[in-house]
């Protein structure tokens, strides 16, 4: 390297280090501040730390004011973070989420509440409801729809078991791997989550024909019994194929290359509108002819977007059904008032899941 160019690297470092000191005395002055902001708290008696909305509201400024070059994806993930440790300062949040290690579930949940929260795994979605419910976690992540595969249905069901409140979602990338520790040549038998199979039916039956699928809880459950199995692969995240000591055989066999899925976050908490919310309901019409549409009707006349219609046997009655519907706005937003009490009178049920803040990123 010419001695110039080395005088020059050599200033950029020292550069870099000066700046890496200012962004350290900044951090620690915004600790010192959060750390405030929760005496306030205390002293006013307030219980609740964590607020998903002031949360967004950052976020959302912090990318729309980025400068560059870094992405606003990625200077949204940095601010997460920073955010998650000054929670920290003010409480550890313990969020419940469908382990073991390694799930999309854990994914989703470090994507919302950065890496600063006390991470409790679960064995099943209910057991995620039961600790939220009972105060042994602050909040939950539960699958609620993937782009492919379309609605959990058990998450829709123990909405309506369980009188928690939706405060937050994640939508997640998802991306599955094969991975074993033997040659391809050498699989008899794939590991693998019901709704992962799904999404990977049509690489399975190009390229895998003859193995054995055999279901496991989780794709981190499946990456673990592969790993005990020596003639068995698994399709699950790179994080558990790590911590089960196996290697990636391929990349990305899912079937749709947008293939994603919805988090919703539970707890016991509402939020107020940030001017970027989502409502989530819960409803039930009369059985007579044109019930649905007298349903809709409320929204349609309010200029209200509706972004998801999900049917689900109503477990009063065979026969009839209940509607889960997610929406654009907040139940505190005046249009959205009017259309829910236009509804409330329309409708033999109702109830009100939760309103939001629509993912950030």
């Amino acid at each position: 390297m010419a001695e110039l160019e080395k005088d020059r690297l050599l200033t950029l470092r020292q550069e870099i280090d000066r700046i890496d000191t200012e962004i350290l005395r900044l951090l620690s002055e915004r600790g010192r501040l959060t750390q405030a902001v929760a005496e306030c708290k205390e002293a006013a008696g307030s219980t609740q730390f964590y607020h998903p909305d002031r949360e967004a509201e950052i976020l959302r400024r912090v990318m729309a004011e980025n400068p560059g070059p870094f992405s606003a994806a990625h200077v949204g993930m940095i601010f997460r973070e920073i955010i998650s440790a000054g929670l920290a300062l003010e409480q550890p949040l313990q969020v419940a989420y469908l382990g073991p290690a390694g799930t999309f579930s854990q994914l989703a949940a470090e994507k919302h509440f950065g890496h600063a929260a006390c991470f409790q795994p679960t064995s099943n979605i209910a057991e995620i409801f039961r600790q939220t419910d009972s105060g042994a976690t602050q909040f939950g992540v539960v699958p609620v729809e993937n782009s492919t595969e379309g609605a959990v249905n058990q998450t829709l069901d123990l909405m309506l078991d369980y009188p928690l409140q939706i405060c937050g979602e994640v939508e997640l990338r998802i991306v599955h791997n094969l991975v074993a520790s033997i040659p391809r040549s050498a699989i008899r038998r794939v590991h693998v989550h019901y709704q992962t199979r799904a999404q990977c039916r049509q690489w399975l039956a190009q390229n895998l024909p003859t193995v054995e699928l055999c279901d496991a809880p989780s794709n981190a459950e499946a990456a673990q019994r592969a790993a005990a199995d020596p003639e068995g692969a698994a399709i699950s995240t790179l994080a558990a194929a790590a911590h089960a000591g196996l290697q990636v055989l391929v990349k990305g066999i899912e079937d749709n290359p947008e293939n994603s899925t919805r988090f919703w976050v539970i707890g016991k908490i509402s939020t107020r509108s940030t001017g970027a919310d989502k409502t989530s309901i819960v409803v039930g019409g009369a059985h007579r002819a044109g019930s649905l549409h007298a349903l809709l009707a409320p929204f349609a006349a309010a200029g209200i977007s509706l972004t998801r219609i999900e049917s689900r046997p109503a477990r009063s009655a065979r026969w009839q059904y209940v509607f889960y519907l997610d929406f654009l706005g907040h139940q505190q937003d005046s249009g959205v008032q009017d259309a829910l009490q236009i509804l409330q009178e329309q409708a033999a049920f109702l109830r009100v899941l939760g309103s939001y803040p629509k993912a950030v990123y």
